[in-house]
């Protein structure tokens, strides 16, 4: 989906803002023609002239670019919405509840964003590759809603499993197993203002388990531990995979893009090894054959030209992590 709208779309605001360049530029033009006339002494007969339709139709350009460049914008910025809102509804729990997401509930929200970007690429006139890229994303829907339907399916057999009373297990289904997936995404959430409202969120679902009160702390450590290590369990059946980095395809793709348009700073050291460092099957260097006679290796070489690197920073053990269901000290 960013392969068929991204390029495409920055483009179109490049585009529309060296249009409002061109059109200011011209304006610019059209008000320095008027004042180096005014600033003659004399002027030739005849009428002047017409600089105040000359400065209105540009004024009037400069409008219209700048609409232009307003709506390109806009329309990137709704794209990368939409993808993102792809995105956080891929979900077995909604991110901002922390409730199951039926899967025809998922499946009805995935076929309204499907329609609005539909709509925006008839908007923005995309090229027949970049619908193509769409379409074929869409068709993926199936299996993305079949995984929801397995992950489900599985999740309500491991905590029927348990036999717990129809209390306990409800809490297991609806708080527990949620608050510690949405603790599981807030870990791999970059956004730092997203990342704690998961975790509040996920606090939030835990307090009334960790309450001394409630059922699940009547119940013995063992036990109680055995039902945290299910719910875990339950919480990392939903793993999100991109094609992008899994595979051999996804491999091959990664390679290509890191090697291809190289660097003058890349090229020099790969054109370095290639003369000084590999070998033909006689042992010699292209640098041999060419000089005709030996030279230094080049990793001895490397080691007394290039300084060592520092010494990496030393990283702190993470901070043991407390059970989920622990009371709460009154």
């Amino acid at each position: 989906m960013s392969k068929a709208t991204s390029l495409y779309l920055a483009r179109q605001v490049r585009q529309a803002e060296a249009g409002v360049a061109a059109a200011e530029a011209t304006w610019q033009e059209a008000r320095a023609a008027e004042q180096a006339y005014r600033a003659q002494g004399t002027h030739p007969r005849g009428r002047p002239p017409a600089f105040a339709a000359r400065r209105q139709a540009a004024l009037t350009a400069v409008a219209a670019a700048e609409v232009e460049h307003q709506q390109a914008q806009t329309h990137q910025t709704e794209a990368r919405e939409l993808i993102r809102a792809l995105g956080q509804l891929y979900h077995p729990y909604d991110l901002a509840s922390g409730q199951a997401q039926p899967v025809a509930a998922v499946a009805a929200r995935f076929e309204a964003l499907w329609q609005q970007l539909q709509r925006l690429a008839a908007a923005v006139d995309l090229p027949a590759r970049a619908r193509e890229h769409l379409a074929k994303a869409e068709r993926v829907t199936t299996q993305l809603l079949a995984t929801l339907a397995f992950v489900v399916a599985s999740l309500q057999a491991k905590v029927e499993a348990l036999n717990l009373a129809p209390e306990l297990e409800q809490a297991v289904r609806t708080q527990l197993v949620p608050a510690i997936y949405l603790e599981r995404v807030a870990t791999r959430t970059g956004d730092a203002a997203q990342r704690h409202a998961l975790q509040a969120l996920s606090g939030q679902l835990l307090a009334p388990l960790r309450q001394g009160d409630h059922p699940l702390q009547r119940l013995p450590a063992a036990e109680r531990a055995h039902i945290e290590q299910v719910a875990t369990e339950c919480a990392n059946l939903f793993q999100r995979s991109s094609s992008a980095v899994e595979g051999r395809n996804g491999q091959l793709a990664l390679f290509h893009h890191g090697r291809h348009r190289l660097s003058p700073r890349k090229l020099a050291a790969l054109t370095a090894v290639h003369n000084y460092h590999i070998p033909r099957p006689d042992g010699t260097t292209a640098a041999e054959r060419l000089f005709g006679r030996s030279h230094p290796p080049l990793f001895e070489q490397l080691l007394d030209h290039i300084p060592l690197p520092p010494r990496p920073r030393r990283r702190r053990p993470p901070p043991p992590r407390a059970p989920y269901l622990m009371p709460m000290a009154a």
